[in-house]
């Protein structure tokens, strides 16, 4: 049996839709809870593979939560020794913090679904599966990072040029989330309540009917393609 190590920073941000395809390469997935969990076990650092899932912490706020610093310490490790690794919103962001690159505020936040822009590499990559042809994607962040020295901008939107970039051959981390299902963003809808609040222009009603739009064909497309990168970047 493979193992997956999850780092999940909020319950209700899991893996999502993509679950399914790690039972069905045979991988064996198991959480660690920031905030709760020792997250500098031997698993995460000798996992087949690690996911380092979003969150509504700040990449750079290890004063107030001291724990992003093993996060950061352990996925650097990881890049050193080339094991695989997806960072997704804040695992990117953190993903990039590690990779030596500047992570900051963005211009606005960019909440709510919206098409990716792939580059040339990004439509030879995994990512083709969702390209704005097939799919729209959620995107939920306020900062964003400077493109990490020695990696590939794979996808951008008009609020932000680094969408998706890969690193090597088997670490990609990606702002956005093509990992939620219409089912689960409902917790989301709960769980940041406050920042849908504090935003202009996005309410609850606006993300429930986007959603009831854009899901289905995201949760068609994303497990397609995260299972197309799962098998990449995991080949021995």
């Amino acid at each position: 049996m493979k193992l997956a190590t999850i780092i999940r920073h909020v319950p209700f941000e899991d893996l999502g839709s993509f679950a399914q395809p790690l039972m069905t390469r045979g991988y064996d997935i198991h959480y660690l809870e920031a905030g709760r969990d020792n997250l500098n076990p031997t698993d995460a650092r000798e996992a087949d593979l690690l996911i380092v899932l979003g969150g509504p912490i700040g990449a750079n706020d290890e004063r107030e939560y001291p724990f992003l610093k093993d996060e950061v310490n352990i996925i650097e490790r990881r890049v050193k020794a080339e094991q695989p690794i997806l960072g997704v919103c804040l695992g990117s962001q953190l993903l990039a913090r590690a990779l030596g690159a500047r992570v900051f505020p963005a211009l606005a936040q960019e909440i709510g679904w919206a098409p990716l822009t792939l580059t040339a590499a990004g439509l030879r990559s995994p990512l083709s599966h969702l390209a704005p042809a097939k799919t729209s994607m959620l995107h939920w962040h306020g900062d964003t990072f400077e493109l990490p020295t020695g990696s590939i901008r794979l996808a951008s939107t008009g609020l932000c040029e680094n969408q998706a970039f890969q690193w090597g051959t088997n670490i990609l981390g990606l702002q956005f989330h093509p990992e939620v299902t219409a089912h689960g963003l409902e917790q989301w809808f709960i769980g940041h309540t406050a920042e849908i609040h504090a935003t202009e222009g996005v309410t609850v009603t606006g993300l429930r009917k986007d959603t009831a739009e854009f899901a289905p064909a995201l949760e068609i497309h994303g497990p397609s393609f995260f299972l197309e990168w799962l098998d990449q970047s995991t080949q021995t």
